[in-house]
């Protein structure tokens, strides 16, 4: 990509006005979703695409991404400060966004699913999502409730269920995947 692309900060998204910029982003990992686009078949489109907070800082800090609030261009700490009063535990969660990016696989928003991120290995409409991401601080308690109705959901829409445990001071993710057997 030659240039930056512009965006801008609306709420807790950020709206790539320029389609062609944006069916560009998307092209380069799935990025965003284009609006009203809910499970795009082409990267080629001619609308708007959103980005989520997590996405957007990736990309700012990748270069790829100018964002811009109220006509003045925010910076990373700037663009962190608003997505810690969006998302709970952000940079943790950023922290596991990160990596799994980093390891070139496809990071959506896990909501529907109950849990922080849904990752693909080739892409949405290629192939399903096949992992379910929680993220838990180090030394955070996971009751046998909690682990029960993960293992059930991701069973159900059939996915693994992982924990994911950022650990910032080494800079490495520690993941535990559950596998679900019939006894």
């Amino acid at each position: 990509m030659k240039e930056k692309i512009e965006a801008n900060l609306v709420e807790n998204r950020i709206i790539v006005w320029n389609p062609k910029q944006g069916s560009e982003l998307y092209k380069l990992g799935y990025y965003g979703k284009p609006l009203g686009i809910p499970k795009p078949k082409t990267p080629e489109f001619n609308v708007p695409l959103i980005l989520d907070l997590f996405e957007g800082l990736y990309l700012k800090e990748k270069g790829l991404l100018t964002i811009y609030e109220d006509n003045k261009e925010l910076d990373e700490k700037e663009l962190i400060k608003k997505a810690k009063k969006t998302y709970k535990d952000f940079l943790l969660k950023y922290f596991v966004y990160k990596d799994l990016r980093e390891k070139n696989l496809i990071v959506q928003s896990g909501i529907k699913f109950g849990c922080d991120f849904a990752v693909y290995e080739h892409g949405p409409g290629i192939d399903h999502a096949p992992y379910l991401i929680q993220v838990k601080k180090e030394g955070e308690n996971l009751d046998a409730t909690d682990i029960v109705r993960a293992g059930r959901l991701a069973t159900t829409v059939r996915k693994r269920f992982i924990i994911a445990v950022p650990q910032p001071k080494t800079g490495k993710v520690e993941y535990l995947m559950f596998k679900w057997w019939k006894a």
